[in-house]
């Protein structure tokens, strides 16, 4: 039998609050003065493509990329939460770059400038939460009390059920790792939390832990997207959300956004941001991080280096978070989008087929009446270096010494701007947060029977490429029982000498005797979905309905290097 892993405990009681009186947030100062910001940050949405477009010319072509972008945008991917005025908008821009295009004389010197200022208004008042204390307060009560009701709904019977407070929010979700670290953290400086991205739910969930752990609300970027669904778009609104309008590449809009995120942060808002930039399309966890957001708080960590000395400057503080499911909603649609354009970026029209309050509140009721738990693991906090922190904000290098960070932005004893070091320092932090994901993901019973069966199933056809696997009969897809068993019992012991080494987490629910953790692990898998990733047939052996879904659940093992006991 294996030994259950010690030192696994899940944070059971709601902590008091950090900063007891709301308007001391800071995200509530930061509302109060949501104009003066917005100037702020337009300004230096400005002022950053100035820098990157310094002549009359290659800002007049800047703004023409910006417009055909935004017009096809309009045109083929339009969605309900896109402003009213959008096309008229535009097309007041179109003919305003006409004359600026074919003045020749000089007339018009300036206005360039002018036309870009009113862009990035645009965009920095699209992109601005509306963070309301009555609402964020409604809200955290809606979720608590509506989660807790249908979790006692599933597990106590009789019609009291829906009243029952048997059971809390927090007996389906367990907050796990680095959780009074930080909330020391958090009175020291400014937390930037980096969270996995699996789900649409993951901002909420996140959101119900910060409240848990006694912290202030979050500023974050959510996908506009998201806007779109009422329910939803009531809670992001709530809780502290910034709007993320993914369809917009162009570099206007990009410079804007990170400037909305440096200037939350230097304004002392703790803030949250999905470094992957959307939800994991393979069911990975994140290797290759976006750059842009994280290098907006390397960018405000040296500006309030500047701005102050080394006694009053706040320091930034990074701390990863991996999110843990049985199973994902929106798997199959996922798995299908990264498989149509496996190894490429490309412009694809984004398609969810649960954008609706019907079918997110439908997906609730299932979630929450099955049983399976999600985890929340908090991660080491960390600089903008990727060095490890302690309690106390101090950073430490490899070896254990105390280092100054304000000391990696200065150079002949000032600190100084420096866009290719702080490019460097970004890669380095993104490597740094990867490798804290990988550390501190759990493992489940499902997310390991389902990386079993794919690989048994990969190495029985060793000729065949991904796509000629996935299109294999379902006669060709049964495993013996007694062999799965055999594997999983093989890296079931890799899996626990990894977390000997401090290398992943693991559940509970994977120790024990062996049977019920493959019968756990298969029930859980995919609950929720028509076609089951894995179930056993009317034989006992193992099987599959959906090879592509069972591909990205098997996916979240990948990076172990477990291929090999298989």
């Amino acid at each position: 039998m294996q030994p259950k892993p010690e030192g696994i405990e899940y944070t059971k009681k709601i902590y008091k609050p950090i900063i007891p009186r709301t308007e001391y947030w800071p995200v509530v100062q930061l509302s109060r003065n949501k104009k003066k910001f917005i100037e702020q940050v337009a300004e230096q949405g400005l002022e950053r493509i100035l820098e990157i477009k310094p002549s009359r010319a290659a800002l007049i072509e800047e703004l023409e990329t910006t417009l055909h972008r935004e017009k096809l945008r309009i045109k083929q991917n339009p969605w309900a939460v896109d402003p009213e005025d959008d096309a008229a908008f535009w097309l007041d821009v179109q003919k305003k770059l006409v004359t600026l295009s074919h003045d020749t004389t000089g007339k018009t010197n300036g206005q360039e400038k002018e036309l870009l200022r009113s862009i990035t208004t645009r965009y920095a008042e699209e992109i601005a939460g509306s963070f309301r204390p009555s609402s964020y307060r409604f809200a955290r009560r809606a979720i608590t009390f509506g989660f807790a009701r249908l979790l006692n709904a599933s597990r106590v019977k009789g019609l009291s059920s829906l009243w029952s407070n048997q059971y809390s929010l927090q007996d389906k979700l367990h907050i796990t790792g680095e959780t009074d670290q930080v909330r020391a953290l958090a009175k020291k400086g400014v937390v930037v939390m980096v969270p996995t991205h699996f789900s649409n739910l993951d901002s909420i969930l996140i959101g119900w832990v910060i409240h848990v752990l006694g912290l202030p609300p979050f500023v974050y970027g959510a996908g506009l997207n998201l806007f779109n669904i009422g329910v939803i778009a009531y809670f992001m609104n709530s809780l502290g959300a910034y709007k993320v309008d993914r369809r917009k590449k162009n570099l206007v809009y990009l410079e804007t956004l990170k400037s909305y995120s440096s200037l939350a942060m230097q304004n002392g808002c703790h803030s949250l941001f999905f470094p992957g930039g959307t939800r994991s399309r393979s069911g990975k966890l994140e290797k290759r991080l976006k750059l842009g957001l994280l290098n907006s708080a390397m960018e405000a960590q040296r500006e309030m280096y500047e701005k102050n000395e080394a006694a009053d400057a706040r320091k930034i503080f990074i701390v990863p978070v991996t999110i843990n499911y049985n199973f994902v909603l929106e798997a199959p649609s996922l798995i299908n989008e990264y498989l149509k354009i496996k190894g490429q970026e490309r412009y694809y029209v984004e398609s969810d087929k649960y954008s609706s309050s019907y079918k997110i509140t439908k997906f609730l009721l299932k979630f929450f009446t099955r049983g399976s738990d999600i985890s929340v693991s908090i991660g080491k906090g960390m600089d903008l270096l990727g060095n490890f922190v302690d309690d106390e904000g101090k950073s430490y290098d490899n070896n254990g010494k105390v280092i100054d960070t304000r000391d990696y932005f200065m150079s002949n004893g000032k600190v100084t701007k420096d866009k290719q070091r702080e490019q460097e320092y970004t890669r380095m932090l993104s490597e740094a947060i990867v490798k804290e994901y990988h550390r501190i993901n759990r493992v489940f019973p499902s997310h390991l029977v389902a990386f079993i069966a794919f690989q048994i199933l990969q190495k029985k056809f060793p000729k065949l490429d991904l796509f000629s696997l996935l299109r294999l009969p379902e006669d060709e897809l049964i495993i013996p029982y007694e062999q799965f068993k055999d594997t999983f019992s093989r890296l079931r012991d890799e899996i626990m000498k990894l977390y000997q080494q401090g290398k992943v987490h693991v559940d509970p629910k994977l120790t024990g005797d062996m049977d019920v953790a493959i019968n756990h692990g298969i029930k859980s898998v995919g609950m929720y979905h028509s076609k089951r990733p894995l179930m056993k047939n009317k034989a006992g052996d193992v099987t599959t309905e959906d090879m592509n879904t069972l591909f990205y659940y098997h996916n979240r093992l990948s990076g172990y290097e477990l291929e090999e006991y298989v």
